[in-house]
């Protein structure tokens, strides 16, 4: 399936559905990752750099980068939530790294275990998954583990900055607009969005 075609599937849905998503994109979710946040983030830079250590980062070639907003998938206008659509090549071994590093008693808006599970199963079919292509700050073979990192960002900044837990949607069938329809009242739920034109609200805050 073309890159993206699963994630148009998916806002395409939603807005079918009325609810109207944004593509999301910070300047505090950048290109620089930990370090490009400003002094006051120390407890969070430091658990990313934990993760970036394990992942086989370079600190020297991650400083050199500029500080250009990474895209992600939404974010809902409405309540600051970001919902990110995860298909298969999300799912390894570097993906479960990041993921048992995570500070105890983050908020997250995915189930936590099920990611681990599903890492561990797809993990030796999705590290195969363009294991060779570089990524600045991982060099060679590094785009898996910087995909690892960067959802690490969204994951662990999002509660830092005030915002509500990232909601993660797994899609390991390339079905976007299925996606929508199954994961429907969870992330209704989530936002608490009222469908007939009220006032969202955030959802509340799930602890692993």
């Amino acid at each position: 399936m073309p890159v993206g075609d699963c994630q148009r599937a998916f806002g395409a849905a939603a807005a079918k559905d009325g609810l109207h998503l944004d593509l999301a994109k910070v300047p505090w979710i950048n290109q620089r990752g930990h370090l490009g946040l400003p002094p006051e983030a120390v407890d969070v830079r430091s658990a990313l750099e934990r993760i970036f250590i394990a992942l086989g980062g370079d600190l020297a070639a991650q400083a050199g980068k500029r500080s250009t907003p990474l895209q992600g998938d939404f974010v809902d206008p409405n309540t600051g939530t970001f919902i990110e659509i995860d298909e298969s090549q999300h799912f390894t071994s570097f993906r479960a790294t990041s993921l048992m590093l995570y500070p105890r008693g983050v908020l997250l808006g995915f189930d936590y275990a099920g990611y681990v599970a599903l890492c561990a199963r797809l993990a030796p079919r999705s590290d195969r998954y363009r294991a060779s292509k570089a990524a600045v700050g991982f060099g060679a073979g590094g785009r898996q583990r910087q995909r690892a990192y960067h959802d690490a960002l969204r994951d662990l900044l999002a509660p830092a900055f005030g915002q509500p837990p990232v909601i993660r949607i797994p899609v390991l069938d390339g079905g976007g607009a299925a996606a929508y329809a199954r994961e429907r009242d969870q992330i209704r739920e989530r936002l608490n969005t009222v469908v007939d034109g009220g006032v969202s609200q955030k959802a509340a805050d799930d602890e692993r």
